[in-house]
């Protein structure tokens, strides 16, 4: 790659700008070539044609492996990593040099349009499984683009609205995804959104794109904008964008040259930039490879049988019997929802249909009817009777329900999260004639599942599974796979039990996180708000016993968990060991229980196998905003293992030495912070012990006054105030916060 030096400033501007849609600017003078940027993460989207941002034309076909919500739901890591690797493999051969994705935004709210292209609402379970994404796409040479940095939690306004999020949220909710991979990934690029954090644009942001992902993170890649998100180019090279995308014919390459030229922009921050985005060029040599795209087909199957979550199976309804009179009802099952609609949007090379693979499976008889229609087409009452019809001769009815893709989409919201009426009218009226009823979803974003819940027998959820959903689907549906899917999300009963919904999705250009890091469910369970399924509900054909606890303290503030998982069921099939941390120590308030560790253990009839986790600091830890930086509060934890967010199986408390922390005093010190300090406080209250009935009196004095600053106290107290004893007090109080800073 060629220095700086041999490049003039209108040759580094035009390399910081992209060429056109989806390509850099080469610089052939000096041997920089141009690379090709295009739309993942479960696919590769190359267009050859016209060019777009919202999938609305044509690319070239690529398998579309199941998205992240129903990578999200298979709590294992290998499946991301082999998502990843299959989607590396065939964008090198497509000549693609760096795919975008994964996407890691926490799912706030259920009505968010995009969430089937993200995770989970719980930062540990993204962090774990986009890191392997990323590891999967690169080690094939073909870099990847996390995204979308940061607090991008709608569609609403996205381009344009201010997520104003307190910087504890940001660091315990919001950030800790991006942070992890930028840590154990090391992503070629990370992609910043439309809106913006606290009343500055992301591609503006020079504390997040510089202070938190360069500085503190340590991120050494290039940060490329989100398709259009960059307003003033001179701004955001300046606060630490690398590359702007998509070409704008040259304009923002002028502005750049007349910002040096003028004064405005130091050169030095271009040639930055120039470094980073030479060195993310290097990826063209990583070009060629062949596709296989019917392996990749199969692999996409294999993979899709571990996402979906067996939500309910009352009387053991499935797996289905291989000779059962069957009736199959929903548009679903033949016409099927396998992904969603916008940038991600993959022209599957071949898509299998759920009714097609019953039939496959099924030795019995398979009968038909669509139920209903996605287009509003037929009649709906007719569709109905036919439906109710089969069932009535069935021994079990299997109804395909869900969202058709112009439901939910990048680029707009959901209003709710019912399914639509005719499908819940359809559920019902087959519900009360068929013996037993099955109901199959295939959507992107949460939806409810009243008012029918009650009237069927066995729920599976399959979300979008990718073009080789319906397959995957009907293997489950006859137990050929063992289902070992967990919700990556909550269910609630309602929208309105959602922690986000008051404030969801803001008004007059600003969205208030106002429930803070109860997001999800750290929300429902820390108020006690039942959900319909909690994060982490899944069911399995098998039965597992789970046991033998040990949490042993490895450190200060770590430990490490072990549990014991036996398959006590007559089939193979996994099992998700999820640990949870639980404690009120220190200042801040916390959620009842969070996630820290989890494992997905596959075993065989009879098989046990310990799963042994580590839990670092941050398990414990907690964002201090006064001090900016993590810190383990004294005192007592409780390691629970839990069957999900709910449902605790094991426990053990430990005890932690954690960090030992004292403030400085100041006079913006309250009198409870001064007499409850572990200098001051002593001799505070040896002289105010020495007044008559000053001992019985402290108690309700620091509830009366406690909150009051010192500067308040003193100015009241005047000439008689111990101004003399309080400064030889805060010296104190500063030399005891820097000896036990320097300990820590």
């Amino acid at each position: 790659m060629p220095t700086t030096e041999q490049l003039t400033l209108e040759e580094k501007a035009a390399l910081l700008c992209g060429r056109d849609f989806w390509s850099t600017t080469p610089i052939e003078r000096v041997g920089v070539p141009s690379i090709v940027l295009t739309d993942g993460p479960h696919g590769v989207r190359l267009q050859e044609g016209s060019p777009d941002h919202l999938g609305l034309h044509d690319s070239r076909p690529a398998t579309c492996f199941p998205p992240a919500v129903a990578v999200g739901s298979s709590w294992n890591p290998a499946v991301a990593e082999r998502v990843g690797s299959a989607v590396g493999r065939q964008a090198r051969a497509l000549g693609v040099h760096v795919a975008l994705g994964p996407g890691v935004n926490i799912k706030r709210s259920p009505l968010c349009g995009r969430n089937f292209e993200y995770y989970s609402e719980d930062p540990l379970l993204t962090g774990v499984l986009a890191a392997a994404h990323v590891r999967g796409q690169q080690a094939h040479g073909v870099g990847a683009s996390m995204k979308h940095f940061a607090a991008n939690n709608q569609e609403t306004d996205r381009m344009r609205v201010s997520a104003d999020v307190d910087e504890r949220t940001l660091r315990e909710i919001y950030f800790p995804a991006f942070e992890r991979v930028v840590t154990d990934a090391r992503p070629a690029t990370v992609m910043c959104s439309y809106n913006r954090i606290n009343g500055v644009h992301a591609s503006e942001n020079r504390w997040l794109l510089t202070d938190v992902l360069r500085e503190q993170w340590g991120f050494t890649g290039a940060v490329v904008s989100d398709w259009g998100a960059v307003r003033d180019p001179v701004a955001a090279l300046r606060s630490g964008l690398d590359l702007q995308m998509p070409g704008t014919g040259g304009a923002g390459a002028r502005r750049i040259v007349e910002a040096v030229q003028a004064g405005e922009l130091d050169e030095s921050a271009v040639d930055a930039a120039v470094d980073r985005v030479s060195t993310l060029t290097r990826l063209a040599a990583a070009s060629g490879g062949e596709l296989d795209l019917g392996a990749d087909h199969t692999l996409a199957r294999e993979l899709a049988t571990e996402c979906a979550v067996l939500l309910k199976n009352d009387h053991d309804t499935l797996p289905l019997a291989a000779g059962a009179r069957i009736a199959v009802v929903g548009e679903f099952a033949r016409t099927p929802r396998f992904q969603g609609g916008g940038s991600s949007h993959i022209n599957a090379t071949q898509v299998d249909a759920a009714l097609d693979a019953i039939r496959e499976l099924c030795s019995g008889s398979v009968a038909f009817a669509p139920g209903f229609s996605t287009d509003g087409s037929g009649e709906a009452a007719e569709m109905v009777d036919d439906a109710v019809a089969i069932s009535r001769r069935a021994d079990v009815t299997v109804v395909f329900a869900g969202l058709a893709e112009q439901d939910e989409s990048e680029g707009f919201d959901r209003d709710g999260i019912a399914l639509p009426d005719n499908q819940i009218a359809l559920i019902r009226a087959v519900a009360a004639v068929a013996p037993r009823t099955v109901v199959v979803l295939s959507n992107g974003g949460v939806v409810s599942l009243e008012p029918w819940h009650d009237d069927v027998d066995a729920i599976l959820e399959g979300f979008l599974l990718g073009e080789a959903g319906g397959g995957a689907l009907a293997d489950l549906l006859f137990g050929v796979a063992n289902p070992s899917g967990r919700l990556a999300e909550t269910i609630p009963m309602r929208l309105a039990d959602t922690a986000s919904h008051v404030n969801f999705p803001g008004e007059l250009g600003h969205v208030r996180y106002g429930e803070g890091v109860m997001v999800g469910y750290r929300w429902h369970e820390t108020v006690g708000l039942p959900a319909r399924y909690p994060f982490g509900h899944g069911l399995s054909y098998s039965t597992f016993d789970v046991g033998g606890l040990s949490v042993e303290v490895t450190g200060d503030d770590t430990a490490r968990v072990s549990v014991t998982v036996t398959n006590a069921g007559g089939r193979a099939g996994s099992h998700v060991v999820q640990v949870y941390v639980s404690t009120s120590a220190g200042p801040v308030r916390r959620p009842r229980r969070e996630l820290r560790a989890f494992a997905k253990l596959h075993l065989g009839a009879g098989e046990t196998r310990t799963a042994t986790m580590e839990l670092d600091r941050r398990a414990f830890a907690y964002w201090n905003v006064d001090r900016a930086g993590w810190v383990v509060a004294p005192g007592e934890y409780t390691v629970q293992v839990c069957e999900n967010a709910a449902t605790v199986t094991l426990q053990e408390s430990v005890t932690l030495h954690g960090d030992h922390l004292v403030d400085a005093l100041t006079m913006e010190s309250t009198v409870e912070q001064w007499f409850t300090h572990p200098v001051a406080g002593p001799a505070l209250l040896a002289e105010f012990a020495a007044g008559a009935d000053a001992a019985e009196q402290a108690p309700d004095m620091l509830r009366m006054v406690g909150s009051i600053p010192m500067r308040t106290i003193v100015a009241m107290l005047g000439d008689a105030a111990p101004v003399a004893k309080l400064e030889e007090m805060m010296e104190l109080s500063r030399r005891e916060a820097d000896r036990r800073t320097s300990l820590a």
